[in-house]
């Protein structure tokens, strides 16, 4: 999901005020072509300017992957999670207008100065051009690209991060080739809609860091924050003037929102399920035994009596964890396949050396890891689960007991 969510990412991105000097940039590069210019030429002239640019985000994201191959335990510290999601309003705060967050002037105006140098009829100068115009116009969108920067650091995988950056930069140059084909027929003309955009970026950051810092808060605070921003945002496109979409987009946002708040004051802990505990049919979470050690995990499996076990890697700051403790682990099916099984599970948020060990073991990175033993005690080969697993998918997945 990762690439067209930042590839959709890209195409909102283009639609912010700042992109549009790309657009007179391409523009000035097709009219230099005189003669010989033709939507197809265009849209070869298109294409190559936006891979210099997409080609810079790759550097970046594979940059970033680089970055966080080093963070897994670093990420773990509520101080590190807090200054990112910081980091994040920070940045939020440029998307409504409080300040600009660009490169400095004089560095801008070097590059401006070697982007004009190149040759707007050559495929090469195309290129070097959009490379250099990706780190001109870069200013402008620093905000929600460094947004993406911190999420891509925290993957720790490199393919990922030149891949988003890469699907980022795609999105991003879909208005340029449509401009490249349609010798500018299609550009939408500036207006405070853009503005707009701006604001729904810089409230998605805003909901990002929230969502980075959630993991080590008390749910309350957690749904009071969602509470928070849903019902602000909500009230805001319904308090100014706009289209009916707008508002009833806004009221969507604020019953959300009020729905968060009703479940906190009502005594509910979940925010992926504020008023679930109102419900005659919320079901309590499974009965994990917990173990620590090596050796803990081992005289549990010599002891579960001819019964199969699984093992499950957990950490308070793991979202996919509690994504499978709250969505999958529930369901009816699951439990009835778990009913004859040992459920043992490690607690790794601390990531101290027994943790290590544990996970050193089965040679995991990390959270979420389920591991299952047969009625010996032993591994079922091919029968691991790593990631999120929605309820079918981890019942077919639990067959492999049997």
């Amino acid at each position: 999901m990762i690439l067209p969510l930042f590839a959709l990412l890209g195409l909102g991105l283009s639609f912010t005020p700042c992109v549009l000097p790309m657009v007179p940039i391409l523009s000035s590069i097709i009219v230099g072509e005189g003669e010989r210019s033709s939507r197809g030429r265009g849209l070869l002239l298109s294409a190559t300017y936006s891979l210099g640019m997409a080609i810079v985000y790759t550097i970046l994201g594979v940059a970033a992957g680089l970055a966080g191959e080093g963070l897994a335990a670093a990420l773990q510290n509520p101080w590190v999670l807090g200054g990112f999601g910081v980091l994040m309003a920070a940045l939020s705060l440029s998307m409504f207008g409080f300040y600009e967050l660009q490169v400095p002037a004089a560095l801008q105006s070097k590059l401006s100065t070697v982007s004009n140098r190149q040759s707007s009829g050559k495929l090469a100068g195309v290129f070097v051009m959009g490379a250099i115009s990706a780190l001109i116009v870069g200013p402008c969108v620093a905000a929600p690209l460094a947004a993406a920067l911190v999420y891509i650091s925290q993957s720790r995988d490199v393919v990922i991060g030149g891949a988003a950056l890469f699907a980022m930069a795609a999105g991003m140059s879909v208005p340029l080739m449509l401009v490249g084909v349609s010798a500018g027929a299609l550009l939408p003309k500036a207006g405070m809609w853009m503005d707009a955009v701006k604001r729904f970026f810089g409230v998605l950051m805003l909901a990002m860091g929230w969502w980075l810092v959630s993991p080590v808060l008390p749910a309350a605070v957690q749904m009071l924050g969602w509470a928070a921003l849903l019902v602000g945002y909500g009230m805001y496109l319904l308090l100014n003037p706009g289209r009916w979409v707008a508002r009833a987009e806004g009221i969507i946002l604020a019953v959300l929102g009020l729905t968060q708040l009703v479940g906190v004051v009502s005594g509910g802990r979940d925010p992926l399920a504020p008023l679930a505990h109102l419900s005659s049919k919320h079901e309590a979470p499974l009965a994990f035994q917990r173990v620590k050690t090596v050796q803990q995990l081992d005289a549990a499996l010599a002891q579960t009596g001819g019964k199969t076990a699984m093992l499950d890697f957990y950490a308070d700051w793991c979202v996919s964890c509690k994504e499978m403790e709250k969505l999958t682990f529930v369901d009816p099916q699951v439990r009835t396949r778990l009913a004859r099984t040992v459920l043992l599970q490690v607690d790794v948020t601390a990531n101290d050396a027994d943790d290590k060990a544990m996970l050193k073991r089965f040679g995991l990175f990390g959270p979420p890891g389920i591991i299952l033993f047969d009625k010996q005690g032993k591994e079922i080969d091919g029968a691991r689960v790593i990631g999120f697993q929605d309820a079918a998918k981890f019942t077919a997945s639990l067959s492999r007991l049997n």
